[in-house]
């Protein structure tokens, strides 16, 4: 097994003299220091908000603690109080539309320097799952200038990798012929997209695709373990959001967390009740500082995302720091009893197990109705997912618990996941609102 890819990238833009998570701390403190006295000359809302704070005093990781969380509810009140740059030269904005709050909206800037830095991490990302005789389907956007998919295009032609930007996919049948017909080996996409595309064309995943690449949201155990075992595909996971960059960190051959683009991005995992950082191996949510961004750099983000910090080496060898896979957003979740809650990640894990479901909506209604409306072919399968979910609830609330649980099987649409594939899933709560 070879050691990621990313130690010597990361030693390379860091310029440490050798392989210790001292050394590079120390470059990460330093380049904390850079961005707090860039972002305070250049950006109104850290120059306000971080005026008073002299950088020169911060001597440790630990004395950084005490700078205050950025969190998304500032971006979505006025995005351009946190630019560093005219706005002639942004190349590329990105609107993203938060679920669940009408008309908020968060901007992220990118100028041509921090897409070249997404470019640079894509290209020995990807190195982590490829080689040069491999071929590469992004089902992923791709058209426009800056997108993941063009950002992605443009490392592997570096690389001499072949790569074909499909886009989110609408089509299943033009998908699959697309894929024979470039004779593709690798897929990068959506998880219930490619689960949905696996189900569809079994065939196609047997005979063509060696390696999957999966991001965007939650990626399920169920999912990973079909695509290992049924079809032979070796399945890696990547973690990141817009605000990142795009890129966050990617897995290596140990396929055992997420190796993380630290010369670029610093990482910690909190309480996300107390804001005080949790031990390796704990839960808590992921926050994360830029070192390198130009236009819009972030200082202790809060991303609202699940994950935490392993407490052991990786496989791989490598000295940095492995970050568990994401489990989702804290807050995508319903109470189900006192202190007591239901993550769509669970959902994922009891009911997309069956072969015969391609997609599934939850929510809960008045009377405490758990309503699950699954889109399979078989209506036969209700029967074994109320069973699978009984169990969930049971481990969960005990015994007597209280929760009614409706199945319904949805034989006739398309699933959501393919007309609206880059929402991320949630389990909607209508109690008290009259449905």
């Amino acid at each position: 097994m070879k050691v990621t890819p990313l130690e010597d990238w990361i030693i390379g833009k860091s310029g440490i003299k050798e392989k210790k998570p001292k050394l590079l701390a120390e470059y990460q403190l330093d380049k904390i220091r850079e961005t707090l006295d860039y972002a305070k000359r250049n950006s109104r809302f850290y120059g306000e908000r971080l005026g008073s704070i002299n950088e020169d005093q911060i001597n440790s990781l630990e004395d950084f603690k005490n700078i205050p969380f950025t969190y998304p509810y500032h971006i979505r009140q006025n995005p351009l109080d946190f630019l560093c740059l005219p706005q002639r030269e942004i190349k590329r904005i990105v609107t993203l539309k938060s679920s669940g709050t009408s008309g908020a909206e968060k901007r992220i800037y990118f100028s041509e320097q921090d897409l070249n830095l997404t470019i640079d991490f894509f290209k020995v990302g990807m190195s982590c799952l490829i080689d040069k005789n491999d071929r590469v389907m992004v089902l992923l956007p791709g058209n426009t200038y800056g997108s993941i998919g063009d950002l992605l295009k443009r490392a592997l032609e570096i690389s001499k990798v072949p790569c074909f930007i499909h886009g989110v996919m609408v089509d299943p049948e033009q998908t699959a012929k697309d894929i024979i017909e470039n004779e593709i080996t690798c897929l990068v996409g959506i998880p219930m997209q490619v689960l949905y595309l696996s189900k569809l064309k079994m065939d196609v995943f047997k005979s063509r695709i060696k390696k999957v690449l999966l991001s965007t949201d939650y990626v399920p155990d169920v999912l990973i373990y079909e695509l290992t075992h049924q079809y032979g595909c070796k399945v890696f996971t990547h973690y990141g959001m817009t605000e990142m960059g795009y890129g966050g960190g990617v897995e290596c051959e140990a396929l055992d967390g997420y190796h993380l683009r630290e010369a670029d991005l610093y990482f910690e995992v909190v309480n996300p009740d107390t804001g005080e950082a949790v031990q390796d191996g704990q839960s808590g949510e992921v926050v994360f500082t830029t070192l390198t961004r130009y236009a819009m750099p972030f200082i202790r983000y809060r991303t609202g995302d699940m994950a935490s910090f392993s407490s052991d080496p990786c496989g791989c060898g490598t000295f940095l720091k492995t970050m568990k896979k994401v489990l989702g957003r804290i807050d995508n979740k319903v109470i189900i009893g006192e202190n007591k809650f239901l993550y769509v990640w669970e959902l994922d894990e009891a009911i997309l197990k069956f072969k015969e479901v391609l997609d599934y909506k939850a929510c809960i209604t008045d009377e405490n109705l758990l309503k699950i409306e699954i889109k399979s072919d078989h209506q036969s399968i209700r029967n074994d997912i109320e069973q699978s979910i009984q169990t969930l609830l049971y481990q969960k609330l005990g015994y007597g618990y209280k929760m009614k649980l409706a199945v319904i099987a949805d034989t006739d649409s398309k699933p959501e996941k393919i007309t609206n594939s880059m929402v991320k899933r949630k389990i909607s709560d209508f109690r008290g609102a009259g449905i």
